[in-house]
């Protein structure tokens, strides 16, 4: 190659005219362009060469502007139809002649740059271009029309994200709400993102991080600014399928027969307490107490009876199956049934007649059963009380010796039994959170007499239905835990006592199993028990009134053992996912709780070391009843008492750091305890 041959040659992803000055190594050429930068390139960088003359870097743009001129696409489509038709190959010079009728360097220019930057008529063949068939051009044009259209709709959906951005309304199309729906993805599965992700975030100057990717779906209004993530990530379900709803519709103003009519005992005049928190609508248990006329007391156990407005298989009792549980989240709850129907007909609602089933007990003055019965029932709850009324009511009634004074002695006596029997009592203080309008709400849940009563008497409940259970042969999903190996006593008196020497009691217990074979709860210190009492809330205490009431009714178990054991291996796979939702919500708003009062500082006492070595330590903040762990930059007992300051938090990657603050007094907790 000579010097002052105009070349065009590819440098860096561009395309570039320049001229060829000298020899570079045996095989490169140095090339200068029109704005005098000089090229180091190589003979396969170069695609055309106008050789026979001298060119200058001056003849660069008069020829760059000749060739411009002839570079009309649609001169091509003229002849690729005068070509096609031969199927005769073409090379730039001949394509100049075809066109133009002259082979000038810049008309020769312009047929190779028509040639090189043709998408659908042509398909190079070495120095050569062959038509393309008919066929192949018009499938070639389709894809870039639809190419076409996917960048208009891209742009579009730009412009409408810089609107939503800017506090727009705008519609979303489906197309559109898929785009963000893989952005969910991305947040939910912190994996890779999808090409269209990453060239959103990227459009808008943000980082292709799952946290950017949150905070841009709640900048556009698709996701609260506090959504919850334990929910997206699992599979409980939110809403309930059209089909549910109707089906409980149809329940509420077409009740179906009840089986168990003509078994069902009318107690609608017995005096029936149900407590619960105020904000709890599912109501599924009362108590009652009567003295019989030989004097002995009789303890009344009532429960919503769910069952009544189910058959077994049909569409609600598989949707509640599938559920396994309703969920309580700090911001509301999920429940396992429709609403209406769980609020309405399914609970025990104060002043009407309720479909229940009854257990009627008496106990031995050290609390152990005496007997039972199992009915079911026609309840009329006198009193809707909470447990704060209770606790008032209580004192008040000690001098009168009113019904739940008489149930609250037997409660005592009852944990004195099971305490003799084995069991282990652990109270620590529970962290209570609500969220209503964004204001979140923490209270410490305390043990008080009202919850300890209804606590025992559930109980109760449960193991009088494990009795049942076990003298009919009849399977249940009975509740069992394994015995703890305990600290040695003197060991355990060696700790402080209250939170730390219970915490390390906690830690000794083993979790709980489901089977249909009867076996030892250590912690109750019962030889056999079965959830029983929230029929409602819990399928598997659902499962326990489908065996019962078909036993009382004489009939076969509405399931065999070894079907029984299968639900319940679903059940109890959905009831642990379900848990750990509330864990991991209930978390969340802890962490948020404690960014919102990030100057105030907490008292926290030191429960035990997560690592010595590295100065990490499990606190107990006492008025918040949230176990928390930290790092302390000195030598700390269990047990002592800390003053700590939150000093970084991130309640959506789990994030918290304290830090001790000296001999600083605590603030006052926030009225409330809500911001």
């Amino acid at each position: 190659m000579e010097k002052g041959t105009l070349v065009e040659f590819e440098m860096d992803g561009r395309t570039c005219l320049g001229v060829i000055q000298r020899p570079d190594g045996k095989k490169n050429w140095i090339a200068t362009d029109a704005q005098g930068r000089t090229y180091s390139i190589h003979p396969r960088q170069i695609s055309f060469a106008v050789s026979g003359r001298f060119y200058t870097i001056e003849d660069i743009p008069d020829f760059e502007q000749t060739a411009d001129a002839y570079t009309d696409p649609e001169a091509l489509e003229v002849a690729w139809e005068l070509l096609s038709g031969e199927n005769r190959l073409v090379n730039p010079e001949e394509l100049a002649q075809l066109l133009f009728n002259q082979t000038d360097p810049p008309l020769c220019y312009a047929a190779h740059r028509l040639l090189r930057q043709d998408r659908i008529f042509f398909k190079q063949k070495g120095e050569y271009y062959e038509p393309r068939s008919p066929q192949q051009v018009q499938d070639i044009r389709h894809q870039l029309q639809k190419e076409a259209q996917k960048q208009q709709e891209t742009q579009a959906f730009y412009a409408k994200v810089q609107q939503a951005l800017a506090g727009e309304t705008v519609t979303w199309t489906a197309k559109e709400r898929q785009i963000l729906e893989q952005v969910e993805q991305f947040v939910i599965l912190e994996g890779q993102p999808s090409r269209l992700v990453a060239e959103l975030l990227t459009q808008l100057d943000r980082a292709v991080t799952p946290t950017e990717a949150r905070l841009l779906l709640v900048a556009l209004g698709w996701w609260h600014p506090h959504e919850n993530l334990a929910i997206r990530r699992s599979s409980v379900p939110t809403t309930f399928p059209m089909a549910v709803l109707e089906a409980a519709t149809m329940r509420i103003h077409n009740p179906p027969p009840d089986p168990d009519a003509p078994w069902r005992q009318d107690l609608t005049g017995l005096k029936v307490y149900t407590i619960d928190d105020s904000s709890t609508r599912e109501i599924d248990d009362g108590l009652s107490w009567e003295r019989l006329p030989n004097g002995q007391e009789r303890i009344w156990i009532h429960i919503a009876d769910p069952s009544r407005w189910l058959t077994p298989g049909d569409v609600l009792d598989q949707e509640a199956r599938r559920r396994s549980t309703s969920v309580y989240l700090p911001t509301g709850v999920i429940p396992m049934f429709p609403e209406a129907l769980a609020t309405g007909p399914m609970s025990l609602q104060q002043g009407q007649t309720c479909c229940a089933l009854s257990f009627a007990v008496t106990l031995e003055p050290s609390g152990e059963i005496a007997d039972y019965q199992i009915m079911p029932s026609w309840v009329r709850p006198t009193y809707r009380l909470t447990y704060d009324d209770v606790d008032e009511l209580l004192p008040l009634q000690e001098a009168n010796e009113g019904e739940l004074s008489h149930l609250y002695q037997w409660a005592q006596r009852r944990l004195a039994w099971r305490l003799a029997q084995g069991a282990i009592q652990i109270q620590m203080p529970e962290a209570a959170i609500k969220v209503v309008d964004d204001e979140v709400e923490v209270q410490v849940q305390q043990p008080s007499p009202a919850r300890f009563l209804v606590a025992e008497m559930m109980i109760l409940a449960g193991e009088v239905t494990a009795r049942y259970a076990q003298a009919a042969g009849l399977p249940m999903p009975f509740r069992s835990q394994a015995q703890p190996e305990l600290p040695p006593e003197e060991e355990l008196l060696q700790l402080p006592g209250g939170p730390v020497r219970t915490f390390a009691i906690r830690r000794c217990l083993t979790k709980s199993e489901v089977s249909v074979t009867p076996a030892r709860h250590a912690s109750l210190g019962l030889d056999a028990y079965v959830q029983a009492t929230s029929p409602i809330r819990r399928y598997g205490d659902l499962l326990a009134h489908w065996q019962l009431k078909a036993h009382l009714r004489g009939e076969a178990p509405v399931f065999n053992a070894a079907e029984l054991q299968t639900i319940l291996q679903g059940v109890t796979a959905a009831t642990q996912e379900a848990s750990s939702v509330e864990r991991q919500t209930n978390r969340y708003w802890s962490l948020e709780y404690l960014r919102r009062h990030a100057d105030t500082v907490w008292t926290a006492v030191v429960l035990r070391w997560l690592r010595e070595e590295g100065d990490l330590v499990l606190v107990l903040l006492e008025e918040l009843g949230l176990e928390l762990s930290m790092r302390v930059q000195r030598t700390v007992k269990l047990g002592e008492q800390l003053h700590v300051q939150v000093t970084h938090v991130d309640p959506y990657r789990d994030v918290i750091h304290l830090q001790e603050v000296g001999n600083l007094q605590p603030n006052p907790i926030p009225e409330n305890s809500g911001c």
